[in-house]
């Protein structure tokens, strides 16, 4: 599943996960419980403001008059073995298109980018930055590169303890006094499944004017 949030200050907001029912999500099951088909993996997403990236000729332009390169990160997808070993371990793999204002001459241009493991919506387990390089051919507009991130996240640490578990997917018979109550409005429940969720993020590694650009435009 991928996944997009707001990107606040070190990245300690939570991460909404998408709503749909697949591996990865606690799901209703027919209306008489919680079937958890949760997965160890990390979800994996691209935190707003994080996935464009725009430069300019002249320091501190922000003008159409003044642009050089704008490039996004597109096609992000993710593989997860999560069958062996105390670490799962998750590979993501994205594509950078690129367009450039000035078409003369052949021109190379790198672009820095972060991979970052996010534990229960507020701890940066572990941060990584790479760089994605393009190749623009002379009177070529636009450029394709690839990048790759990757992340292991404890086993132990990605599974809910059994009596959370149990408590979740507990089948509720009609009458019984806590039928009607989402039992992730525990805030013990909620505050386990929380601590075992965690996110592999990945965008371009911004300056704080690069982020303010794209936070305002």
């Amino acid at each position: 599943m991928t996944i997009r949030t707001r990107l606040l200050p070190a990245l300690a907001a939570g991460l909404a996960l998408a709503g749909c029912s697949t591996e990865g999500d606690l799901v209703l099951n027919q209306g008489v419980g919680i079937s958890a088909v949760r997965s160890t993996c990390p979800a994996v997403g691209i935190p707003d403001y994080t996935g464009d990236i725009t430069t300019f000729r002249a320091p501190g332009a922000t003008t159409q008059a003044d642009l050089d390169v704008t490039a996004a990160i597109t096609n992000l997808r993710s593989d997860c073995n999560e069958e062996a070993g105390d670490r799962v371990y998750t590979e993501a793999s994205f594509d950078v298109v690129a367009r450039r204002s000035d078409t003369a001459g052949s021109r190379t241009v790198t672009l820095p980018y972060f991979s970052t493991v996010l534990r229960g919506g507020s701890s940066v387990v572990s941060k990584r930055v790479g760089n994605v390089t393009l190749q623009f051919a002379d009177g070529q507009e636009r450029a394709q590169a690839s990048g790759t991130a990757a992340a292991y996240v404890d086993r132990a640490a990605a599974t809910l303890p059994e009596d959370i578990r149990e408590q979740i997917t507990r089948k509720r018979e009609p009458g019984d006094p806590d039928a009607a109550l989402d039992p992730l409005a525990d805030p013990t429940v909620r505050a386990a499944v929380q601590r075992a969720t965690f996110e592999l993020l990945v965008g371009f590694q911004l300056t704080e004017a690069q982020l303010r650009y794209n936070a305002t435009r």
